[in-house]
């Protein structure tokens, strides 16, 4: 079982800012709004919400090239907006291929891991309900060919997971397979390696899940690859200049990260992981929502992956087991 396919078969509230709204409390448009706001997803992966508070989410599907992304509406109700996105089961038994989406200034933008794409939808006009796209009608860019193309990984690998904007409006885009952040230049589109990810020891890989960017850094999460140590898995903090450094250590299996109104990172973890019987694999509802600190501010969670505030104090988190989006007050 790969550290790839674990990804994604087991993928935070990316605390991806909606740009446009930074300083609004988009909690206000979901008034009276339960815990749940729905827990009709599909193994979800990613979340963003946009200016008009609905939720875009990448859901994995069943492996039969049916990932999509779905609208998630204030009263809870989920439209497919965009279908037929990769999605297979590997022979391991792994559901892998579509990564986080990031919505900005009218448009979404939606990683395929599993075929290293970049694809971009103009969603501004777009209503719930209106009738579903294929993926194959979006633009798209290839970005795993160039991550394979510069051998930053043994076995040679890319998984296009989570991404940001930076400071010049160039994406900044974690690759989980390559551990590696890709640069995308804004006005050219031109590729290049910012930052290489170090492995957690010789035999174990960071797998970076998240990033977002404080507005002199960029903090990534890290998963870590199998055996899924416990308190193995760190928040790496990345220079302007690509340098990486610790910023926070002691998780396990991070799977994403937000910030807060001071800029301080919330992160997500996926679960904890056990080789001891009766329970052999991810142990369940032991995911959890923690501070920097380690504080858990959440906890029992069913395999969180995306994290997002939207107001000065609430988030959203998605579950990739349950198929939930919460929203938590902090």
């Amino acid at each position: 079982m790969t550290h790839k396919h674990l990804l994604v078969s087991a993928f935070l509230l990316l605390t991806l800012l909606v740009t446009s709204c930074q300083n609004d409390d988009l909690g206000s448009l979901f008034p009276n709004q339960k815990t749940i706001i729905t827990d009709d997803l599909t193994l979800p992966i990613g979340l963003s919400v946009d200016g008009k508070g609905r939720i875009w989410v990448s859901e994995t599907g069943t492996g039969n090239n049916d990932a999509q992304i779905s609208v998630v509406t204030q009263d809870g109700q989920v439209y497919p907006a965009f279908t037929g996105f990769a999605s297979a089961v590997s022979q391991g038994g792994e559901l892998g291929g579509i990564g986080h989406v990031l919505y900005k200034d009218g448009i979404l933008y939606i990683l395929e891991g599993g075929t290293g794409k970049l694809y971009r939808a103009d969603v501004s006009a777009y209503k719930p309900g209106d009738p579903t796209r294929s993926a194959q009608s979006l633009a798209s860019e290839d970005i795993g060919t160039f991550v394979r193309s510069q051998n930053l990984s043994t076995p040679i690998d890319s998984d296009i997971y989570d991404l940001t904007f930076g400071p010049d409006g160039d994406l900044y885009i974690a690759d989980a397979g390559a551990n590696a952040i890709i640069r995308r230049k804004k006005d050219t589109g031109a590729l290049s390696v910012f930052a290489k990810i170090p492995n957690i020891n010789p035999q174990v890989q960071s797998v970076p899940t998240g990033i977002v960017f404080d507005g002199n850094r960029f903090l990534v999460s890290t998963l870590t690859g199998f055996p899924f140590s416990t308190g193995a898995a760190k928040i790496v903090q990345v220079t302007l200049n690509g340098t990486v450094s610790d910023y926070r250590t002691g998780f396990t299996m991070l799977t994403n990260l937000a910030l807060t109104t001071k800029n301080v990172p919330v992160v997500t973890e996926y679960a904890q992981f056990s080789l001891t019987p009766p329970t052999v694999g991810f142990v369940p509802k032991s995911g959890r929502v923690a501070t920097e600190t380690g504080t858990t501010l959440r906890g029992g969670l069913e395999q969180p992956t995306d994290i997002e505030r939207v107001g000065e104090h609430t988030y959203y988190v998605l579950g990739h087991g349950d198929g939930t989006i919460q929203r938590l007050t902090y």
